[in-house]
C-alpha cells in the first residue's frame, strides 16, 4: 500500500521537526521520518543538548573550586560518572519526548526509519525490522544533518579513539586526553573533560583556535584554556596513531616538520562534520552536490529538483541549529506560496567553552578581506562592574560600525554568558540600528549587557567606565 503526504521531510532535526511543525500549523499534510524514536536529530540527541548538559556539569566544578578564593570551600568534588550519564540522558529524554508530543498535537505523521528516495515524487521509509512504507509526496525537504567527518590518517578502531557522539557518552575520565581539532567543537568537549579532571592537550593544525573568528575575541578564551589544559599546540598535526596495552601512541608533527611520540590515556577526534548528503535514492532526482558534498539550493532553499528543498547543515556551513530552523521557515513558506527568501543579515555563532564566545553580522576579519572600511570599538571587561563581581574580567564586546553611517555591522562578545548577550547584537543589526541607537537604550546596571550599551558609546569618545576620547578622523 502506498501512503501519500502533501510534504515529506527526510530527518528529524532542529530543521526538519521546525519544518514539519510549521507546515502543519499552515494546514499541510506532513509526514516526517527518522530514524529515532522522537524527532529531535543530532542537536538533541548527539549534540547541542547533551554537550550544554555537560557544559554546565564542568561550569559547576569550577565555579565550586574557584570559590576557595572567594572564602568558600566545598572541598574537591566527585564526579559519580553513572548518575552524570543517566541526568544527561533525561535531559535528552524529556526534549525528545516533548517534540513526540508536539508532533502529534500538531497532527504530523511519524515515520521511523531511514528514508530512501524513489523518484521526485516518492519516498520509501525502512523500519529497523526491515518493514517498508511508500510514500507519495507533492514537495519533500531534506533536511538530513551532519556527522564527524573521519580522516582515514585519524582512522583507528579502538576504544580509545573518540569521536565527539562517544565523548559526549562519557564512557570514562581519562587520566590524559588528546583532543584534536580546536574548533567548536574540540574546544567544548577540552572544557568539559578539563573540568572533569582529565590532563587535556589540544592540537590545531592552524596558527590558531576556531579559524575564521576574530583574534581579539579567541585570545580570551584561548588565555584560559593554558590554564586549564597540559597544553595547547598550535600548527601541529597527528602524523600517525597506534594502540598499546596502556593507551595510544601518537605522533605529533609541529610546523617545522619536527615530530615527536606521545601517549594518552584517550584520543577525541574532533577536526569538524561532513554533510549526510549521501541520502539513498538522490541520484534518482535531479538534487545537484558541490564539491564538498552539500546539496546546492537556492535562496528559497529549492534544490534543482523543484519538488526537493533542502535545508540545515546538509546545505552548508554555518552548520548550526538554528540557522536550520530558520532555513526550514523559508522553505515552508516557499512550499505554501509565500514571497520569501533566506537572507538573514546576521547568523549568530555561539563557542560554549568557558569564557564563551559569540559574534554575528560582520566580523573584523572579513572587513580585512573584503577592505571594508569600519571602525572597531572595544570595551573591555575589566572596567565592567558585573564581571569584576563574577570574578571574570577577562573579556571584551567590539562592536563593527559603519564610520559614515554609524550603522551596526557586526557584534563580538567574549566573556560568561556571551552566548545571551549576542541575541541584542543580532536584534540590532537586523534592524538596522545605528551606534548611536544602542548608546541611547538604557542598560540595566550591574549588567554584562551594559558592555554593548558603553562599547556604543567608545565610539562617541564618551564611555563612562572607559577613558578613551575619540580620535579625530
Amino acid at each position: 500500500m502506498t501512503n501519500s503526504t502533501q510534504l515529506a521531510v527526510i530527518g528529524g532535526g532542529p530543521g526538519g521537526y521546525a519544518a514539519a511543525f510549521l507546515a502543519a500549523d499552515l494546514g499541510m499534510q506532513v509526514t516526517l521520518i527518522d530514524e529515532a524514536g522522537h524527532p529531535g536529530g543530532v542537536c538533541l540527541y548527539r549534540g547541542c543538548m547533551p554537550s550544554k548538559t555537560l557544559l554546565h556539569v564542568a561550569k559547576v566544578l569550577t565555579d565550586a573550586r574557584e570559590a576557595r578564593a572567594w572564602g568558600v570551600d566545598f572541598g574537591e568534588p566527585s564526579v559519580d560518572l553513572d548518575r552524570l550519564r543517566s541526568w544527561k540522558d533525561g535531559v535528552v529524554g524529556k526534549l525528545t519526548g516533548g517534540l513526540g508530543q508536539l508532533s502529534s498535537q500538531r497532527g504530523v505523521t511519524y515515520l521511523q526509519g531511514r528514508g530512501e528516495l524513489v523518484g521526485s515524487t516518492a519516498a520509501r521509509v525502512t523500519a529497523q525490522d526491515g518493514h517498508t512504507t511508500d510514500l507519495q509526496f507533492e514537495h519533500a525537504i531534506l533536511a538530513t544533518g551532519s556527522r564527524p567527518a573521519s580522516p582515514p590518517a585519524l582512522s583507528l578502531e579502538s576504544d580509545r579513539v573518540w569521536d565527539s557522539t562517544r565523548a559526549l557518552d562519557v564512557p570514562a575520565v581519562p587520566s590524559s586526553l588528546l583532543v584534536v581539532g580546536g574548533g567548536y567543537i574540540g574546544l567544548e568537549l577540552a572544557s568539559v573533560y578539563a573540568a572533569l579532571g582529565s590532563a587535556v592537550t589540544v592540537v590545531e593544525m592552524t596558527p590558531g583556535l576556531l579559524p575564521g573568528a576574530d583574534r581579539d575575541l579567541i585570545s580570551v578564551v584561548a588565555r584560559r584554556l593554558e590554564v586549564v589544559c597540559e597544553a595547547v599546540l598550535l600548527e601541529t598535526t597527528v602524523a600517525g596513531l597506534a594502540e598499546e596495552a596502556d593507551g595510544v601512541s601518537v605522533t605529533l608533527q609541529g610546523a617545522g616538520g619536527d615530530q615527536s611520540d606521545q601517549r594518552f590515556d584517550r584520543v577525541l577526534v574532533a577536526v569538524g562534520r561532513v554533510p549526510n548528503s549521501d541520502i539513498p535514492g538522490l541520484e534518482r532526482t535531479g538534487v545537484q552536490r558541490d564539491a564538498r558534498g552539500f546539496v546546492v539550493v537556492d535562496g528559497q532553499r529549492r534544490t534543482a529538483e523543484p519538488t526537493i528543498f533542502a535545508v540545515g547543515d546538509v546545505v552548508g556551513e554555518p552548520m548550526l541549529a538554528h540557522k536550520a530552523s530558520h532555513e526550514a521557515r523559508t522553505a515552508v513558506e516557499a512550499i505554501a506560496g509565500h514571497k520569501t527568501e533566506f537572507h538573514p543579515a546576521a547568523i549568530p555563532a555561539v563557542v560554549f567553552t568557558d569564557p564563551e564566545v559569540a559574534w554575528c553580522g560582520l566580523t573584523e576579519a572579513q572587513a580585512k578581506s573584503e577592505a571594508r572600511m569600519v571602525q572597531v570599538c572595544r570595551y573591555p571587561w575589566a572596567a565592567s562592574g558585573r564581571a569584576v563581581t563574577l570574578d571574570r574580567p577577562a573579556g571584551v564586546t567590539k562592536l563593527i560600525v559603519d564610520p559614515e553611517s554609524e550603522q551596526l555591522l557586526g557584534v563580538g562578545i567574549a566573556g560568561t554568558g556571551a552566548g545571551e548577550l549576542i541575541a541584542e547584537g543580532v536584534v540590532a543589526i537586523e534592524m538596522g540600528a545605528t551606534v548611536s541607537d544602542l548608546r541611547l537604550c538604557i542598560h540595566p546596571h550591574p549588567t554584562l549587557s551594559e558592555t554593548l550599551m558603553e562599547s556604543a558609546e567608545v565610539f562617541f569618545g564618551q564611555s563612562t567606565h572607559v577613558y578613551r576620547p575619540k580620535r579625530p578622523r
